[in-house]
């Protein structure tokens, strides 16, 4: 079995709530989950299975701790490494820019040598543009907890269970 990191930025907590929830489907997993905000390289290295969850704030911005962390991770080598990414944003107020950090972060990450998993059809969501949607799917699993709450748990169940065979 190979070991993961769960690791998110939060601001407004939705980031970490989905950290957490997938912490509990993942339990068998032993995954180990880790805040951003705390700068700490570690679990990047340390870990077969990186599942990475940031939120985006305005339009293109990462959220808050992601962004001061992000010159460490374009430092990183992650090389043999796989990447689960997954993503808060709001499709109401910015259908433009709808989760566009996990985007950004799925650059970095393909850049740096990882191999990025769970992939999302866009089937069931409403935006215009993202940086995150390539070759008509999602890199990630993108959420929204400020308008579709309802769907919040159900899409990550759904997308835990592509993710399994990768963990083994």
């Amino acid at each position: 079995m190979k070991s993961i990191a769960i690791i998110y930025g939060s601001s407004t907590e939705h980031t970490k709530n989905a950290a957490e929830k997938i912490a509990e489907l993942l339990a068998d997993y032993s995954p180990t989950l880790a805040d951003i905000y705390e700068g700490d390289e570690t679990p990047f290295l340390t870990h077969d299975v990186l599942i990475l969850g940031v939120s985006t704030w305005g339009v293109q911005d990462l959220q808050d701790d992601w962004n001061d962390f992000y010159p460490k991770l374009e430092k990183l080598d992650l090389s043999g490494k796989t990447v689960a990414l997954f993503g808060l944003g709001d499709a109401s107020i910015y259908p433009s820019s709808y989760v566009d950090a996990m985007g950004i972060l799925y650059e970095i990450v393909i850049q740096k040598g990882a191999t990025v998993i769970g992939e999302v059809s866009p089937e069931g969501y409403d935006f215009e543009y993202s940086r995150a949607f390539k070759d008509g799917k999602f890199i990630g699993l993108p959420l929204d907890d400020d308008y579709e709450p309802d769907l919040t748990e159900g899409r990550i169940i759904n997308w835990i269970e592509k993710l399994k065979p990768y963990l083994e």
